[in-house]
């Protein structure tokens, strides 16, 4: 399998305290990936680091070959607007913008016209099953349709990869289940490589392969014990 994304000994640290030391991983095309562990084991800063969001202390990280770690924020900034999803646990819709606004963003963003971006944002709210939710703002949803908002708008790109942060972790085991099924099918329809970070079990079967981290390192026991201090 091809790697779309990869990570070559990946060092991270907030002042003298280490979150990744020396972390190595690759994702394949179209291949959903769980990283999991304990809290505080360094799973989301690895992810951060993996989307650009965070710059590495030291290693590579390796979009279809290329090093984005060198690059500037603003050059990483319009790869996650582009060729990059980002889902987080909360969704983080923007709170004054309606669920087809908040889809749209990225797309206005990026340039795209007005009545494109709002066509391909109500394509994707119907695809997740929320386009009658297009004109309320979040506030005015529940968590689980807030949440399919927030994956309609990582996805209205068509990005290469997904990466999604506790995605369920506000939302009851039912809705939960539904968002990763949704996940997984997007995923395998658009040959989407997906980066899924959790601590639950459950959640991580939901993925091809799974990766334990343990005190920053990947944990080749597979029993993703311990913790960052």
């Amino acid at each position: 399998m091809t790697p779309v994304l990869a990570g070559t000994g990946l060092t991270r640290s907030y002042g003298v305290t280490p979150a990744l030391r020396g972390v190595d991983i690759t994702v394949g095309e179209g291949e959903i990936v769980a990283i999991t562990g304990p809290s505080g084991c360094g799973k989301s800063t690895l992810l951060h680091c993996l989307s650009g969001i965070m710059p590495v202390d030291q290693g590579q990280v390796l979009f279809r070959g290329e090093d984005i770690a060198g690059w500037s924020e603003a050059r990483r900034s319009t790869l996650r607007r582009t060729r990059f999803g980002i889902l987080f646990q909360f969704g983080q819709l923007v709170p004054e913008l309606t669920a087809a606004e908040n889809v749209a963003l990225p797309l206005l963003l990026a340039g795209a016209r007005r009545r494109a971006a709002h066509t391909a944002a109500l394509n994707w709210l119907d695809r997740f099953g929320v386009a009658d939710q297009a004109g309320r703002r979040p506030g005015e949803m529940s968590g689980g349709q807030q949440q399919r908002c927030a994956l309609a708008r990582a996805m209205v790109t068509a990005p290469a990869v997904l990466f999604a942060d506790e995605p369920t972790g506000a939302l009851d085991v039912r809705t939960g289940e539904q968002v990763l099924t949704e996940i997984v099918q997007v995923a395998r329809a658009e040959r989407m490589a997906v980066v899924l970070i959790t601590h639950e079990t459950q959640i991580a079967a939901y993925a091809d392969r799974e990766v334990m981290l343990r005190d920053g390192v990947v944990d080749p026991t597979g029993l993703g014990l311990g913790s960052v201090r």
